[in-house]
């Protein structure tokens, strides 16, 4: 029945999770292919083909998203580059197949592109590639900058904008809508292939409010002839239904692809009405030979 003391300037769960991802970059883990390289050092590469560092292709206001999710203003939605994935239809294969694409990030203009698409109106920060997993360490520090009442100076900002792909459309800054209670307010969305270990799902449970994984393959062998991704169907079903049962806020999205609606489509859309009948699926024609 005693009150609480009062929050001590200490390290958060924030900075645990921080903590975690770097741990984990040290022998990476952060997707199935398990490469445990010391990605810190920067001696060998793994599947992505990255060291530590993370690059950013691009940053704007992204209309042409869910319409839950870019609503009146836009998702504000970061791009960044590489993939642990070898997708033969990739619609963004120029940033996913290109490592050296777009602007080398830190953490704290990481945080500034976010800091900056909230600010001007954006209903989301929309984490995306490429895919997000293989950057968790960069993300979860620039999150973890956000909850510290991060504001970015204007050389900060200026260096931000080099990636900004919105420069012809002006949005006036709204500041009182990046906040909820005086506190930076910026719902977090992570959009990703769905290819990654527990051990990085448990770290974003903390972290995001709603997901949007895809669903490509079926259990077949479509995954290993089209992506050269093993274990897909075990992973990504594994991962869907760890979101079910969390009880976390997510819709899926699945790619139909040309002779493959019978293997892909079809257990996919079945294993989604037997075991998550309400959630919301995004059945998508963006395949791009």
């Amino acid at each position: 029945g005693a009150s609480l003391p009062q929050p001590a300037d200490a390290p958060s769960l924030l900075e645990l999770c921080r903590e975690l991802a770097y741990r984990m970059l040290a022998h990476c883990n952060f997707c199935p292919w398990n490469c445990r390289v010391d990605r810190m050092a920067g001696t060998k590469f793994g599947a992505c083909k990255l060291a530590s560092g993370s690059r950013v292709s691009s940053h704007f206001h992204h209309t042409g998203e869910e319409l839950f999710y870019r609503g009146t203003q836009g998702s504000g939605t970061i791009f960044f580059t590489s993939c642990n994935m070898r997708c033969a239809f990739c619609q963004n294969g120029d940033i996913s197949t290109d490592k050296d694409n777009g602007e080398e990030t830190d953490p704290r203009t990481l945080a500034t592109m976010a800091w900056m698409l909230r600010h001007e109106g954006c209903h989301n920060i929309n984490w995306v590639g490429g895919e997000v997993v293989i950057h968790l360490h960069t993300i979860v520090d620039a999150i973890a900058l956000l909850g510290r009442d991060f504001t970015p100076t204007p050389a900060e900002r200026k260096h931000a904008r080099k990636t900004k792909a919105d420069p012809f459309f002006w949005f006036d800054e709204v500041p009182r809508a990046a906040t909820y209670a005086g506190k930076f307010n910026a719902p977090m969305l992570w959009n990703s292939n769905f290819f990654m270990t527990p051990e990085s799902m448990k770290i974003l449970r903390v972290l995001t409010d709603v997901w949007l994984p895809d669903f490509k393959f079926g259990p077949g062998r479509c995954a290993m002839i089209l992506a050269k991704t093993p274990w897909y169907w075990e992973t990504v079903t594994r991962n869907v239904a760890l979101l079910a049962e969390w009880g976390e806020d997510f819709s899926i999205r699945h790619l139909v692809m040309p002779n493959h609606v019978e293997c892909c489509t079809y257990p996919v859309l079945e294993w989604i009405a037997e075991h998550m009948p309400a959630t919301p699926v995004n059945v998508m024609a963006q395949f791009n030979p």
